[in-house]
């Protein structure tokens, strides 16, 4: 197999990688084994350790993908760890796409959705705010607030495909992606916990655990940790931040422009254009919301999302160099907490001002 150039990094996820001119032959079918076998590997080691200790699994999958990262020094795992990468990605987002429905969103009440908006804009403000006072530019921030206001690891990764790694190198994107699972484990654990000894009603905690703990499984354990109305409260918060997914990444997409190479001038059409897969995730939403789709189904289809989701993210934590992480150190994490106390402060107003 001819080998890769050292600067082929698939960082961006909608798949406009950069990569030399030779790199676009097709690969045969056995050249994706030997990265697929190691991700897969690695990703089955991550789901046992949840399974068994409680530990978030993205999370989980991150770092050891990160631990593995020395695999991909290895040419002949390269296509493997980019196909798992931009197709684990893509693939997870779309069957997400079967945990919402139009009438759960609109449930909320305008009243709790106004209040929801307003934690989202606080999170990408005072992401984009730190990230900018530490010198970390608009795009990390743009990645460590989208993360936190939607939906974690998932809306990274989404984000990531529209900034590219030519905006933001990709050993800054896992250090947000360290960031955001640690911020969401703690949030998960400690905001239950807040809302009882605030005295919170079961709507007023369902709803700031469910605006402001980033990855959805925590959101839901959380809330039904602290009661059953809460949990469903915040199943229902969570799913609609969740399904702001394909609005906010089309709107980053205006902003920044789809291409990040560095051109402004291009056309309207190339710059609202939705990728196919967020396009598939509002068509299963629409799908959800018309017909009853069995509890098995989606049950099925969550499972099946998380582990593309975890496999993406394993793949490409095993495409960045441990190096440029020591490099790199805690700053890209500070716009990632800010976001998380941002978020927080604010649905906690929102919660006690807003809602009984």
């Amino acid at each position: 197999m001819k080998e890769l150039p050292e600067n082929f990094y698939a960082g961006d996820l909608f798949g406009e990688t950069i990569q030399a001119e030779n790199a676009s032959e097709e690969h045969p079918g056995t050249a994706y084994l030997p990265g697929l076998a190691i991700c897969a590997t690695a990703s089955l080691a991550a789901m046992w350790l949840a399974d068994h200790y409680g530990f978030p699994l993205i999370l989980l999958g991150l770092l050891f993908g990160l631990a593995l990262s020395f695999a991909s020094e290895d040419g002949r795992t390269h296509a493997g760890l980019d196909f798992a990468a931009r197709h684990g990605l893509r693939l997870g987002i779309v069957v997400l796409g079967l945990q919402i429905t139009v009438m759960q969103v609109a449930a909320l009440g305008w009243l709790a959705f106004a209040g929801l908006a307003l934690v989202m804009l606080a999170a990408f403000g005072s992401a984009i705010m730190a990230s900018r006072l530490i010198g970390e530019g608009r795009e990390a921030g743009v990645l460590a607030g989208g993360a936190t206001a939607i939906c974690g690891a998932s809306a990274a990764l989404a984000l990531y495909g529209i900034i590219g790694p030519r905006r933001l190198d990709p050993t800054r994107f896992s250090i947000v992606l360290v960031g955001v699972a640690m911020a969401s484990a703690i949030a998960m654990t400690v905001y239950p916990v807040l809302a009882q000894i605030l005295g919170l009603s079961d709507a007023q905690a369902g709803f700031l655990i469910g605006a402001s703990v980033h990855d959805v499984a925590q959101a839901i354990g959380a809330g039904f940790s602290f009661s059953d109305p809460a949990g469903a409260d915040a199943t229902i918060v969570k799913l609609a931040r969740v399904a702001m997914l394909a609005p906010i990444v089309a709107l980053v997409a205006i902003w920044l422009g789809r291409s990040d190479d560095g051109q402004s001038e291009q056309p309207l059409w190339r710059k609202i254009a939705v990728p196919w897969f967020i396009l598939g995730f509002l068509a299963l939403v629409g799908v959800n919301s018309m017909i009853e789709v069995p509890l098995a189904v989606r049950e099925n289809g969550l499972t099946l999302s998380k582990t593309l989701l975890l496999l993406a993210v394993t793949a490409a934590a095993m495409r960045s160099r441990l190096a440029l992480l020591l490099e790199a150190g805690l700053k890209p994490l500070v716009p990632v907490f800010a976001a998380t106390l941002a978020s927080f402060v604010t649905a906690l107003a929102v919660a006690t001002l807003m809602l009984e």
